[in-house]
């Protein structure tokens, strides 16, 4: 506590005397302190030394996701040798990994890289603004429970404040909620120490949230009902890599987890593609693989089998059949309904069937959210960024010296954020190099516009009319792929002609007293 309350100090704002003072200068600020935003921290540091930087962060915490979800059994959907850094081995046994371990694993590498001595808790950041004649931009935040307005500046500005709305997640109102008698908790705000022992469960939903809950609430529950309105793809994989654990015997950890994390990634390129090209084939072979973990017996069809092709939407995974043991134990089971109305003892649904239950949870998925509640402004007017056109994946048409990191789909996170911000350290270079001061991805004319996202689930299909366009060739085109990727970010040439390089009028670079002034606060 006592470091992070060393990160609250003033930064900009009013002082007690009611004067004020000016704004803190960085050449780079990072909003969020996540797995995306403490990677940033780390190659801003180790490819460009010479630049300042800052996190803000709206919580008092590090983790982001892996912070804020505290529902039992939480774990990530992807394996660690692709959701963890590239720079920093993944050494757990688990590649399947609990929401404890990788929270642990950020926080370890935040305080290991120094990456936690830049961070500022509780600054919630509500509007920036851009001005091309200075060439930065105007970064407002609310800080701590008074909500005091702080300003800080940047030369460039790095959005790492993922991809859901943290305040409010995806809850549709059903029919007599007010009757139940019993408890509703949506999994994004777990209510500590609930007390769910021996208690009748259902869980309304069949995504990666819902398969992570009913076997961990099964294990002191009296039964868990997992309610679904369609199935969806269920995956068993082994929690641990035993290629990955050999590897690590034998060789340097680095060496290990580089092989790893190579052998994952074309492994699951290798599957996405084979379930593009040919989705019977690989639809008739994941039910397959069902039916062998839950027996000839089981009503697979209605379960298990979903109406839509593999990868149109996420295919959740489930370590070590454990879904599937709890089935077969009798601990859990599946209903395929919908609900017509919620009762005093639980859920009537439309097919006559009643479900008692004492705990009802609402796995109803996330909120989407485009660059968290952020107000942006270019050079004093409202811009709507779904207006724009995506550059690379992380860039957006006509918005200078700003970058999101948004990973992939279809694979982890982690990687696509990885090439984003290994993308802007090659960015900053290049303007110190040549003396410019502003980076604007220019719109081709001639691109057509795409969905952002081709994808059938749910959260992206109610929140599509707030994300930005991708464009029909590269460098506007999403491929969801991180070999394209690598060879675009990190061996691309920087000046492809749809990047615009300039210099502003008033070219705005850190004076050294105010870089002094900057690197004395850091160190303190």
């Amino acid at each position: 506590m006592a470091d992070r309350a060393a990160h609250l100090e003033h930064a900009s704002g009013t002082s007690a005397a009611g004067t004020e003072t000016p704004a803190e200068h960085y050449d780079v600020l990072i909003v969020g302190a996540g797995l995306s935003g403490i990677g940033a921290g780390y190659h801003l540091q180790a490819n460009c030394p010479k630049r300042t930087y800052v996190i803000l962060e709206g919580r008092e915490a590090i983790g982001g996701t892996w912070d804020l979800f505290r529902y039992p059994g939480i774990r990530s959907d992807s394996d660690m040798y692709t959701l963890g850094y590239s720079f920093r081995p993944w050494t757990d046994p688990k590649a399947i990994a609990d929401g404890p371990s990788i929270l642990r694993y950020v926080r370890e590498t935040a305080s290991e890289y120094g990456i936690d001595r830049h961070i500022r808790f509780r600054h919630h950041v509500k509007r920036v603004s851009w001005s091309s004649e200075e060439a930065r931009w105007t970064v407002e935040a609310e800080r701590g429970p008074e909500k005091e307005l702080v300003r800080f500046t940047c030369n460039f500005l790095l959005m790492c404040s993922g991809y859901y709305n943290y305040a409010e997640g995806h809850r549709p109102e059903f029919p007599g909620e007010a009757r139940f008698q019993g408890t509703i908790i949506h999994p994004q705000f777990w209510p500590e120490n609930l007390d769910y022992a021996n208690k009748r469960v259902v869980v309304i939903g069949s995504g990666a949230t819902a398969v992570t809950l009913v076997p961990e609430m099964a294990r002191k529950a009296a039964h868990v009902t997992m309610l679904q309105r369609s199935p969806t793809y269920v995956v068993s994989r082994p929690a641990e890599d035993f290629i990955a654990n050999g590897l690590r015997r034998i060789l340097p950890a680095k060496l290990a987890y580089a092989i790893t994390r190579w052998k994952n990634v074309l492994l699951s390129m290798f599957f996405y593609a084979l379930a593009r090209k040919q989705p019977a084939g690989v639809k008739k072979y994941l039910v397959g693989l069902v039916r062998d973990q839950l027996g000839a017996g089981y009503d697979i069809a209605t379960h298990f089998t979903p109406s839509y092709n593999p990868w149109d939407q996420r295919v959740c995974l489930v370590p070590d059949a454990d879904l599937f043991t709890a089935l077969k134990q009798g601990q859990a089971s599946v209903v395929t309904d919908q609900i017509e109305t919620f009762t005093e003892k639980g859920l009537k649904l439309r097919s006559g069937q009643e479900l008692e239950a004492d705990v009802i949870v609402t796995a109803t998925g996330l909120k989407l959210q485009l660059l968290s509640d952020i107000e942006f402004s270019l050079d004093g007017e409202q811009r709507d960024l779904s207006k724009t056109v995506c550059y690379k994946g992380m860039m957006f048409s006509g918005v200078p010296n700003f970058a999101y990191s948004f990973g992939y789909t279809n694979a982890s996170w982690t990687l696509k954020v990885d090439l984003t911000s290994g993308y802007v350290c090659r960015l900053l270079n290049r303007l110190e190099r040549n003396g410019d001061t502003t980076c604007t991805p220019r719109r081709d004319p001639n691109v057509e516009e795409q969905p952002f996202l081709d994808f059938s689930s749910g959260y992206v299909q109610r929140a599509a009319h707030l994300l930005p366009k991708q464009g029909s060739k590269r460098p506007w085109r999403l491929y969801q792929n991180y070999v394209l990727d690598l060879f675009m970010l990190r061996f691309g040439e920087v000046d492809d002609g749809t990047m615009e390089f300039s210099r502003a009028p008033k070219q705005t670079t850190l004076e050294e007293p105010q870089r002094e002034a900057t690197s004395k606060r850091e160190a303190a």
